[in-house]
């Protein structure tokens, strides 16, 4: 390692003074202008991870569904799946290391990290539309180059087709081509042998689609990978990003929270309609119905809509694939009761975070998981796979071996490495078609309990400490037994309290039978929560 072009380069990418950032499940994320040191540095980690693994690593430069003046960063492990745990508490000490320990830190990395200092490291990096992203990326190549290591600059991307970038690099090819134009081949290839058969025999060829892309980097994928898509696919893409502010009063984010449709989208009843956020990798559907109601189709109706079809696929072929659903406390009380009670489908629970879910995912043959926020994906297990896909061409019997087939182009339309809201979107299109179902009849499945969400300012978030997956509070004392008191209060309810990940903020998430009801135990626990773990201000009003 060269010390002086490290101290060289690193003074030109300086720190500033008391700045201190926690790599999280979204990587780091704040102020762009804040952000200049950690991406030179960012750079540098990545060449130390891609020795340790010797295979390539993704850097994705991007804020997701933060406002546009925000900016952040996230390294993409070989396979295209989230960076190691380990090195996630690697990339903070680095981040927050003072100039001087620069060199110290690196090398401590490199031991513990088992680096090998003298393999080639090889990097890609990928940034969305922010006007910070592109001197932001220079940033990181300046570190990737410090250290030695080669990268190869994509651009414009969305953060899951980075992820599909890394993964078929690192894989030889076997997920797919390492380029955009192969995954906008691989994808729309699945995408046709799918709808195909619904062509052939429905009356309704045009299936009309509207979405809103957050005025983010999906509209310009959408309308690159347009060339691919059969002519009986109409979309009509809305806040284009060459307007209005990205994520700014539209996106999948904006209309989950704020259950309303985004600006600059005329919605007419019944149209089905979808919004991408930032970095395009959630998706949430929606529609009006004809009295003028809007109704909210979010990423636990997703989830079960793709259980369902896969479910019915995997009766047919008829192996003994073990397929699950993964959701966390979030999930909608109603969409856990439908699969485990009508489905009949296991449902496990787990923490907060992509990762967790993704990690519990892939103990099964099957493994469907999506946050209620639109952000989620299917995992196919190896031997799964390749069953499937022997049974596709070899299955004597023709209603099996057409299961298997439908199977295998789910698996290849899929993006097994993360939540892709452009993968998930023709998922959701292909499915609707084959079955014929309208997005109302999708909508009606089941019928989402009323909730609220809320959030009770804290002095110190570490007091709140959970168990069972965060739907049970360990301490402070007194304050699960309040939390069960009150539920019981009402039909139907359920409610449970975390701490934020990253600011001191508990946030509050109550169900129950009536809107009314949810809103009124949501309040009485924010209460609770103010008295009991030292709320900060004035108490919370209803």
């Amino acid at each position: 390692m060269d010390s002086e072009a490290l101290k060289k380069y690193s003074a030109l990418h300086p720190k500033p003074a008391g700045l201190a950032l926690q790599y999280g499940t979204a990587g780091f994320r704040t102020k762009a202008e804040q952000l200049d040191h950690v991406m030179f540095r960012m750079g540098l980690l990545a060449v130390l991870r891609s020795r340790a693994v010797v295979s390539t690593i993704g850097i994705m430069v991007t804020a997701s569904h933060n406002p546009e003046e925000d900016n952040g960063v996230k390294l993409v492990d070989p396979l295209g799946e989230m960076l190691h745990p380990s090195w996630e508490e690697y990339a903070t000490q680095l981040a927050n290391a003072e100039e001087q320990e620069l060199q110290k830190i690196i090398t401590d990395i490199c031991q513990k990290g088992a680096v090998n200092q003298h393999k080639d490291a090889s990097v890609f990096v990928g940034r969305d539309t922010r006007s910070s992203s592109e001197k932001l990326s220079q940033s990181v190549i300046d570190g990737i180059s410090v250290l030695g290591g080669q990268y190869h600059d994509y651009g414009l991307v969305t953060t899951p087709q980075l992820h599909y970038l890394v993964c078929c690099q690192n894989t030889q090819g076997q997920y797919g081509k390492a380029t955009l134009e192969g995954y906008y081949e691989k994808l729309s290839k699945a995408f046709m042998e799918l709808i195909k058969q619904v062509n052939a025999g429905s009356g309704e060829s045009q299936r009309q689609l509207k979405i809103d892309c957050a005025n983010g980097i999906g509209a310009l994928k959408l309308s690159e990978m347009e060339p691919y898509f059969p002519k009986e696919v109409l979309i009509h893409l809305y806040n284009d990003g060459t307007k209005e502010k990205l994520n700014y009063l539209c996106g999948a984010d904006f209309v989950k929270v704020h259950q309303k449709p985004p600006r600059g989208l005329d919605l007419k009843p019944n149209e089905r309609c979808c919004s991408f956020d930032g970095d395009a990798d959630r998706i949430v559907y929606y529609y009006k119905d004809a009295t003028g109601i809007f109704h909210l189709i979010d990423g636990d109706k997703i989830a079960t809509l793709i259980s369902i079809f896969l479910k019915e696929l995997l009766a047919k072929v008829g192996q003994t694939l073990e397929m699950a659903v993964v959701q966390t406390a979030y999930a909608n009380g109603s969409s856990t009761r439908y699969l485990e009670e009508t489905l009949k489908v296991p449902v496990h629970c787990v923490k907060t975070g992509v990762k967790h879910l993704h990690h519990k995912a892939q103990e099964f043959d099957v493994g469907v998981y999506f946050e209620a926020n639109g952000h989620g994906t299917v995992l196919f297990g190896k031997a799964a796979e390749t069953k499937i896909r022997q049974l596709a061409k070899e299955e004597k019997d023709d209603e099996k071996r057409e299961a298997a087939r439908v199977l295998e182009n789910m698996i290849d339309l899929i993006n097994q490495t993360v939540g892709d809201a452009i993968a998930d979107m023709l998922v959701v299109e292909a499915i609707l078609a084959l079955k014929g179902l309208t997005v109302q009849q999708w909508d009606a499945i089941y019928t989402d309990l009323p909730n609220r969400l809320l959030r009770v300012q804290v002095t110190d978030r570490r007091v709140i400490d959970t168990t069972d997956a965060e739907r049970r509070v360990v301490t402070p004392p007194g304050l699960q037994e309040e939390i069960d008191a009150l539920v019981k209060k009402y039909k139907l309810s359920r409610a449970f309290v975390r701490p934020s990940g990253t600011e001191d903020v508990v946030r509050i998430y109550a169900e129950a039978d009536t809107q009314e009801n949810a809103d009124a135990l949501a309040h009485e626990v924010s209460l609770a929560v103010y008295h009991l773990a030292g709320g900060k201000g004035a108490p919370p009003q209803p």
